[in-house]
């Protein structure tokens, strides 16, 4: 782990005519984190916790667990276990937290969660049919007083247990961080593969503006694009 006196900033290289936006973007990040990804401040503030909900996912929910798990019935211990490797940590708002907690509290629901989720993540299908199914099983879930289909409900287990492939979605800030760079980002509200194939679409263009500076995953691809809309780093 780097100290702030081992650091180096990045040299701003000159970027493609397609990525200018993007300029001001790195400039921001590395005013707030110097040593760019490997910033010690960088991890405590924005990786660490990420990705150790995904270590504690590859632990416990790997593929191969919730396989085992699902045969032998065990919804409950799935949903209770995603549930909580997601508790500790700040992703979810406290209403999303709540209302998942609920729905999946039943047998009915830990089941919707359970099956729905191993298919997403492991299933057979396109990216686009898994995503959308992933979606309605989400609405199907039990709702008991705030609703369970939201943005960061959606993307948020696919974002720790496959950060290689999938990432995490605030709507409010993501759409400002986009606004910033002048990047397209098809939002739309409900949530939908449209919307998220054009989030992994823009994490892909960042990624490729930002080589340089060396991103391991979608967990610094979020974090980033995190820094440039939220008001935490204005």
């Amino acid at each position: 782990m780097l100290r702030r006196d081992e650091i180096h900033p990045y040299p701003l290289k000159p970027l493609p005519q397609w990525a200018s936006g993007l300029k001001g973007a790195v400039r921001k990040f590395l005013r707030h984190f110097p040593g760019g990804f490997k910033d010690e401040t960088y991890l405590a503030w924005e990786r660490d916790y990420k990705w150790q909900a995904h270590l504690e996912w590859e632990d416990k929910l790997c593929a191969a667990k919730l396989k085992a798990m699902l045969k032998a019935g065990a919804y409950h211990e799935i949903a209770a276990g995603a549930v909580k490797i997601e508790s500790g940590r700040s992703l979810l708002f406290s209403f999303e937290k709540m209302a998942l907690r609920d729905a999946v509290r039943e047998e009915r629901g830990a089941r919707i969660f359970a099956e729905g989720l191993f298919q997403y993540l492991h299933g057979n299908g396109s990216p686009e049919q898994r995503f959308a199914d992933w979606v309605t099983a989400v609405d199907r879930l039990p709702r008991k007083q705030t609703r369970v289909l939201t943005w960061p409900l959606v993307t948020v287990f696919g974002f720790i247990a496959q950060p290689d492939n999938h990432i995490f979605l605030k709507p409010n800030t993501t759409k400002e961080a986009a606004r910033k760079m002048g990047l397209a980002f098809d939002y739309v509200s409900r949530p939908n593969w449209r919307t998220y194939e054009s989030y992994l679409t823009l994490a892909g263009t960042v990624r490729k503006a930002i080589r340089q500076m060396r991103p391991r995953d979608m967990i610094d691809l979020q974090s980033f694009l995190w820094v440039q809309g939220s008001d935490e780093y204005a």
